[in-house]
């Protein structure tokens, strides 16, 4: 049992690593006009169903990730014609990519989605999607569609804005604390602080709301693997999908919000291959 475990990871190591070895600069800044070109027409594909509002936006060998797992567009999420709810995006003009959260509530389902450039800053050359639908941890989109719609995620004034690394190190610190012990210490906690959890809500609308409670106490579980983010210095955010191991290898994303300097917005979407998710 422990020889598959272990040739599973692998071959999941190696799918992901290859499907996102994506050629690009990052020491260059991207176009943040043709990033949203590629996330409005991401959403156009999105509502019709259809990849033709991408294809002129599509490198020759892109790649389509859905739940961790390469997938052939016409048989996913995409393919599917949806009412979209809620929209935001968010752009990394480092790393040429973007990160857009979606929610359908007759679909029903969340989505989130990292779209990455190529080495020319233009063309698509991966879209990565974790899709959570009914069955999926703590799902339910109407739930969810009310509680975002409580929140203001207005741009960080420049003055206040967080480094790419203060913002990554706090996102990385959070997914630590199930496999270290010290991670916790190392989370910028702020006050207010609430947490979206598939649809599962920590905020009561009090000035003394906390991300902490319902924070791991076991910190022996495996680790949160595979990491791929997507960071908006103007948004305070970073968006981090990855595996989540101790949850039976779910397809998982984060989204963390720091303001001043301290974390203010957790949201997650896990998704188990269509299987009830257990911890």
């Amino acid at each position: 049992m422990v020889y598959l475990k272990w040739r599973a990871s692998i071959a999941l190591n190696t799918l992901i690593v290859s499907a996102l070895a994506i050629p690009y600069s990052p020491a260059v800044d991207c176009d943040r006009a043709a990033l949203s070109e590629a996330a409005d027409a991401y959403i156009t594909a999105q509502t019709t169903g259809s990849l033709d509002p991408l294809q002129k936006l599509l490198s020759s060998n892109w790649t389509y990730l859905e739940n961790n797992k390469a997938t052939t567009p016409t048989t996913s999420v995409l393919h599917k014609a949806l009412k979209i709810d809620h929209r935001r995006t968010n752009y990394d003009l480092v790393a040429c990519a973007t990160y857009t959260e979606l929610i359908s509530t007759t679909g029903p389902y969340t989505l989130a989605t990292q779209i990455r450039h190529g080495a020319d800053k233009k063309k698509i050359a991966s879209i990565d999607t974790i899709a959570a639908t009914t069955g999926a941890w703590l799902f339910n989109a109407t739930k969810t569609l009310g509680y975002v719609k409580q929140e203001s995620w207005p741009p960080i004034p420049p003055a206040n804005r967080d480094s790419r690394a203060v913002i990554q190190a706090a996102g990385d610190a959070y997914l630590d604390m199930w496999s270290s012990t010290t991670a916790d210490k190392l989370v910028p906690w702020g006050t207010p602080c609430v947490r979206l959890e598939g649809s599962a809500y920590t905020g009561s609308g009090s000035a003394n709301d906390s991300c902490k409670p319902g924070i791991p106490s076991n910190h022996s579980q495996a680790p949160n693997t595979h990491r791929r983010y997507v960071i908006d210095e103007d948004m305070g955010s970073v968006s981090i999908f990855c595996v989540w191991e101790h949850m039976m290898m779910a397809a998982d994303s984060h989204e963390f919000r720091l303001e001043g300097g301290k974390l203010r917005f957790v949201h997650t979407m896990t998704e188990c291959g269509g299987r009830v998710c257990k911890l």
